[in-house]
């Protein structure tokens, strides 16, 4: 073999390496697109295609809130709660911060409260311990974040006791059964003593409903003083009583009873009495001609 088939036969490998693969990929599949680029259907998979390493990131734990993280570090170190190390868990704390600020800034923001809290807690603690002005112990600057923390832990494991409990819907499923019937109903036979007690029943309520209907009669005082003047003409005297109608009901003799008054008042009339306990009588106070 000559030195230039050497020379070609070594350089078989490195065009294979250099030159692209053939795509077998077909332009379209059933007439259906493989995705789509800016709107644009795309029917062949596109060979410079780069995924950056960190495009994709998992998280292992989620958190509810920043209590909920805080409490994650205390549980997951078996710190005491009640004698919690500021400087390791705020630290942590910071840490898992700053990772989740990286990805989600307004989500960060939720948590950056707490951080500054723990912050001033560390800080606090610190600084040298004054008595207060009754000589007992300074309150410790973790005892507010402790009860936040007791209190959410209670809350948190009600609602795990609470979510144990089998839901509908979740857990179990309400049966339902559909029984189609097809026997004709039956109904009970009705006795004669049933049904005069029924009718009793009904017409003892339709007695207890009654109907008052109110109508307006406009009655006039001119009018009837035009009556009484009439009704004197014709009599020397007349009785009291016999000037009114009570068959007409209550709103005639009120009025009939208001005209005398006034006829009395314009000295039209005149209303007399023999003596005391005695019937009043009625009279013109002039004589016709």
């Amino acid at each position: 073999m000559s030195a230039a088939d050497e020379v070609e036969r070594s350089r078989e490998p490195q065009a294979a390496l250099t030159a692209p693969a053939t795509d077998t990929t077909p332009d379209t599949v059933d007439g259906v697109a493989f995705a789509r680029l800016y709107g644009e259907p795309l029917f062949k998979l596109p060979q410079d295609l780069y995924i950056p390493p960190d495009a994709l990131e998992i998280f292992l734990e989620t958190f509810e809130g920043p209590l909920d993280l805080l409490l994650y570090l205390i549980r997951k170190q078996n710190f005491n709660v009640l004698d919690i190390p500021m400087a390791d868990v705020t630290a942590q704390y910071l840490g898992y911060v700053e990772q989740l600020r990286k990805s989600n800034l307004e989500l960060a923001s939720e948590y950056l409260l707490m951080a500054a809290m723990l912050i001033e807690i560390k800080s606090r603690m610190l600084l040298p311990v004054k008595k207060a002005d009754t000589g007992d112990e300074a309150e410790d600057p973790r005892a507010e974040l402790v009860r936040r923390l007791l209190e959410y832990e209670r809350m948190k494991l009600a609602a795990q006791q609470l979510d144990r409990l089998p839901q509908l819907g979740r857990d179990f499923l309400r049966a339902q059964v559909y029984i189609e019937q097809s026997i004709a109903p039956r109904f009970p036979d009705v006795s004669t003593d049933d049904l005069r007690a029924a009718w009793a029943d009904v017409l003892k309520r339709a007695k207890l409903v009654q109907h008052h209907k109110i109508s307006r009669e406009e009655l006039s005082v001119r009018e009837h003083m035009s009556l009484i003047l009439r009704r004197l003409q014709n009599a020397r005297f007349m009785e009291f009583s016999e000037l009114f109608d009570v068959s007409r009901g209550v709103p005639v003799v009120v009025v009939n009873f208001i005209a005398m008054l006034e006829l009395s008042r314009e000295s039209l009339i005149e209303i007399t009495q023999a003596e005391a306990f005695a019937p009043i009588y009625v009279r013109l106070a002039y004589f016709p001609a």
